[in-house]
């Protein structure tokens, strides 16, 4: 019997079943111990897995994680835990979230059983152009660098509005008792560890560009210390109006004015030589922002039910397309080699279509009813064979006009997505979960702090194409007023029999969808527990000439198997992460009982924080 058809069976005899995983991996001696340790300075302690009940949080961060089970502790729900563990890592994972950026929120609802989204992405000002990222003296797009450290390539944020939209919709707490926490730790301080200090100084050059950024991240000019306490002060005081005034304060208030003239003003350094473009947001830009309420994407894998972010995600289009491609196939640990192969092919065949077809519905007729559609799946499965790899960049399909037959063509390179974001997942004793990501677009944003306020500000713009990817051919990702850029972000929830069975979702830009569907091919195909399923190397296709490759798969045996098919890989980049890594998983996985097990990653990052609120063996 295979992994997935042992998941399923389990979970058909008892309604949440699903096959113990790892041994639960404790570094503290207990969870009161994790208590006392989370009440002072020293930060809570970091279990990359953890099995019990009552409810559970997984994050990149323990001082985050343990936010939402303070707040499941005391009677919330997984969508108030969601937004206190998110509130969190603006504190302590400044750099890859926060609310001057967005995301995305899914949510599994217990009692009716469905699942629901908002999409709280940022929008590009009144003011943007299709051409806004064109030096109007060349006719060409103007240097990506320069693009992102400027105020042209901040986005209005969304992440307010998603946490109060969430909270209205279906939380128990008010937005001040979800920010009480984060307040805290803003005001107290968190203890620098080597991952902050790491990408502080992979930022160093720019952070110094910008006397606000210098002024907050490089303390008395130098890199923050690992051990010491850094505080912030400037957020604490801003999550402390959010929590008197709610988010008017941004939208409509102090915040936002602060913010529009930041965006318009960059705070350069005085002797930079950087050149610094000034923004296109107004305050009526802030003022006339909404999240979306949307449908999630579905798609089905071998009887389970996979929910994910629609556009102006790619996510769960993208994701959605390679698995109904892989179900063409059998996939099986006995020959890993050829499961690989068929992943790899499965993703760069989605991402020559979701380059093609995907972007804010708003402005484009994007199909994703028909991108999602086994017809179109099974018609572009065909293109993979055992024995050989596809060329990349492989031309794109036609999901308005499947039935086109097997004829490889050239299309073009995906675009640069930024390598940062961050994940959580949150579930509570009533059985709702939560799986949400959100960012500020690449590892320091904009680079651009909003003074006295103590958040960066995003670079989401440029996931914009700066110019047409092909000429002649309609582009559904170029920039415009209120448009929201394409997006990869793939937080997804999958059930069986209307029960939730995982929750998943990852950071890393591009590499998103290619670490949710390869966790899910782990897991559900090759027999890995779910805890292997997030700590195994990765490797990331996307239509290009190469794959992406972490250190131990360049190291394993199945190297070797896929590069006789014809497949390359490169050591995956590490422009904006201490370690060539791709991504940084935070999961959940439910069992009979109201067992869950929070898988984060081990390593990755620094290694994630998973807890529950009842510890089981």
């Amino acid at each position: 019997m295979t992994a997935r058809r042992a998941l399923v069976a389990a979970a058909s005899a008892t309604a949440l079943a699903l096959p113990l995983l790892l041994p639960h991996m404790a570094t503290a001696s207990s969870p009161a111990a994790a208590r006392e340790a989370s009440s002072g300075l020293e930060p809570p302690a970091k279990e990359a897995v953890a099995t019990g009940s009552g409810g559970a949080v997984s994050s990149v961060n323990p001082y985050a994680s343990q936010a939402g089970i303070e707040v499941l502790r005391h009677g919330g729900n997984a969508v108030d835990a969601a937004v206190a563990t998110a509130a969190a890592l603006g504190v302590v994972e400044p750099y890859s979230a926060g609310i001057g950026g967005g995301g995305y929120f899914v949510y599994y609802n217990a009692r009716t059983k469905t699942v629901r989204t908002i999409d709280g992405r940022e929008t590009g000002p009144a003011r943007m152009r299709s051409d806004s990222f064109v030096d109007p003296s060349t006719g060409k797009a103007i240097p990506f660098d320069e693009a992102v450290n400027s105020g042209l390539s901040v986005g209005v944020p969304g992440t307010p509005a998603t946490w109060q939209q969430a909270l209205d919709e279906w939380g128990t707490v008010s937005l001040g008792q979800a920010l009480r926490r984060a307040t805290r730790i803003a005001d107290e301080g968190f203890v620098v560890n080597d991952e902050f200090r790491a990408q502080t100084k992979l930022n160093e050059a720019r952070f110094r560009d910008f006397s606000s950024t210098a002024e907050l991240f490089l303390p008395n000019g130098e890199l923050p210390v690992v051990g010491t306490r850094f505080r912030n002060p400037g957020l604490a005081r801003t999550y402390r109006e959010l929590s008197r005034e709610g988010v008017a304060a941004l939208y409509r208030g102090d915040v936002g004015r602060d913010i529009v003239r930041t965006v318009q003003n960059p705070p350069v350094a005085e002797g930079s030589t950087r050149k610094v473009r000034p923004g296109l947001m107004e305050r009526s830009d802030l003022a006339g922002y909404e999240v979306v309420r949307r449908s999630p994407t579905h798609t089905t894998y071998h009887g389970l039910d996979v929910y994910s972010m629609a556009p102006s995600s790619s996510g769960g289009t993208t994701v959605g397309e390679a698995l109904n491609v892989l179900e063409n196939f059998h996939l099986s640990s006995a020959d890993k080699a050829q499961a690989l192969h068929h992943y790899l092919e499965a993703s760069r065949i989605a991402f020559a279509d979701r380059n093609r077809w995907v972007g804010d519905p708003a402005f484009s007729d994007v199909p994703t009813e028909e991108l999602l559609s086994k017809e179109f799946a099974k018609d572009r499965a065909c293109l993979i064979q055992p024995d050989s790899t596809l060329t990349s960049p492989l031309a794109p399909g036609d999901p308005l006009s499947p039935g086109q037959g097997c004829t490889q063509g050239t299309g073009t390179q995906e675009p640069y997505e930024g390598p940062s974001t961050t994940h959580l997942v949150a579930s509570d004793r009533w059985g709702n979960v939560v799986s949400y990501t959100l960012t500020i677009e690449q590892t320091g944003g904009s680079a651009i702090t909003v003074p006295g306020r103590g958040f960066l500000l995003n670079n989401e713009l440029t996931d914009f194409n700066f110019t047409p990817l092909t000429a002649g051919v309609p582009d559904p990702n170029l920039p415009g007023p209120g448009k929201r850029p394409r997006s990869s972000m793939s937080p997804t929830i999958v059930t069986h029999a209307g029960k939730p069975l995982i929750a998943v979702g990852s950071p890393g830009g591009a590499t998103i969808i290619t670490t949710v569907l390869q966790t899910l091919v782990n897991r559900l195909d090759l027999g890995m527990s779910l805890p292997e399923a997030v700590a195994a190397p990765r490797i990331s296709q996307r239509n290009r000439t190469t794959t992406d490759a972490e250190p131990a798969f360049l190291d394993s045996p199945e190297r070797t198997a896929l590069e006789a098919l014809g497949q390359r890989f490169v050591l995956a980049p590490q422009t904006f992460t201490p370690s060539p890594e791709i991504g940084a998983v935070a999961a959940l996985e439910f069992g009979p009982g109201g067992k869950v097990t929070a898988v984060a990653e081990p390593k990755r990052r620094g290694g994630g924080s998973a807890m529950v609120v009842h510890e089981t063996p």
